[in-house]
């Protein structure tokens, strides 16, 4: 559908129906009485007085307020009007889906307790524990960052080599695809051996999970790059350094962030690995220390915090995409 088709109505109907699926969550959880037993805390936030679930109905209604925004910057920019209507469904869905387990998990605790907490149970972890999650999770930020930020420049340079320079194909390409199908986990021994602490070898694992993808991707889109666009540039007088920098890298762009997304997914994955096999810290020495004391509230809630951060990781990548490849726009879906 053509964004220029999609009237200012359609996304104020896309913005109605977002908000009633969660509207409905939060009259559920206000008027569906607590049958069964559970045991509801006070928690006082400056001038403001909480329980779990008039937390988890303030969530719910900061929800709303996002989506509503979003709608009004639909109506400001057309382009963002598609994306907005066709999710709606989706969810509306979403709040029925979280009326459905705030019944079944918080109301009638039918589901498999202490595996399977209510949403508002859930959400009581950042009121219990708030800091000591955000804690772990600048922890998490901080060991991802570092290995993925050496994963990305050792796949670029490594690429770039192997891409530009066929002598080196020829002996580093094998040790690639070799070292590359291995699994990060199955080097954790050696790791762990070879560096003075666990972050390090941490690193060192993401950085290794990271190269692979990014440097493949790297050379495979130098080596396409067409010869006549090289011819051209030499005709102009242009060295080998600038036919690397300027012709050769701005061509693979493309295929070099396919390979920073696959490699972002791979490392976050192992982040996670890393974190519950021995790190100090983290999102998932959290869930597996609330793991061993059995409060699934608090794993649940690393999930989300996990699923978010990464959301965000994939939201920051892809802008950084769109504006390397702006010259790209109506090319490429």
């Amino acid at each position: 559908m053509n964004m220029r088709e999609i009237p200012v109505k359609k996304v104020g109907r896309a913005a109605v129906v977002t908000s009633l699926g969660f509207l409905i969550a939060i009259l559920g959880n206000l008027f569906i009485p607590q049958v069964a037993e559970l045991k509801i805390e006070q928690y006082q936030w400056g001038p403001f007085l909480f329980d779990l679930n008039s937390f988890y109905r303030t969530v719910l209604g900061g929800i709303i307020l996002i989506y509503l925004i979003a709608g009004v910057l639909a109506v400001w920019k057309p382009e963002r009007r598609p994306k907005f209507v066709k999710q709606q469904w989706f969810r509306f869905a979403m709040g029925i889906v979280l009326l459905a387990y705030d019944i079944a998990g918080t109301k009638l605790r039918i589901t498999p307790q202490p595996f399977f907490p209510g949403p508002a149970e859930v959400l009581k972890t950042f009121m219990d524990d708030g800091p000591y999650l955000m804690q772990n999770t600048l922890y998490s930020l901080r060991l991802f960052a570092v290995g993925f930020g050496i994963g990305i420049v050792l796949g670029l340079v490594t690429g770039v080599i192997i891409g530009w320079f066929p002598k080196a194909y020829y002996w580093l390409y094998p040790v690639i695809r070799i070292t590359g199908v291995i699994p990060a986990v199955a080097w954790m021994p050696f790791a762990l051996t070879i560096f003075p602490n666990a972050f390090s070898s941490a690193v060192f694992l993401m950085a290794i999970c990271s190269w692979f993808p990014i440097a493949s991707q790297t050379a495979f889109g130098i080596q396409t790059t067409e010869k006549s666009q090289f011819e051209a540039a030499r005709t102009l007088g242009a060295k080998n350094s600038y036919l690397v920098f300027h012709v050769a890298i701005p061509h693979a762009m493309p295929q070099i962030f396919n390979g920073i997304q696959s490699a972002c997914g791979n490392s976050f994955t192992f982040l996670v690995i890393a974190e519950m096999m021995g790190q100090p810290g983290g999102l998932g020495y959290y869930i597996n220390i609330s793991k061993i004391w059995a409060i699934y509230g608090q794993v649940f809630a690393a999930i989300v915090v996990m699923a978010i951060l990464f959301s965000v990781i994939i939201a920051v990548l892809n802008e950084i995409k769109a504006y390397v490849l702006r010259w790209q726009k109506g090319t490429f879906v």
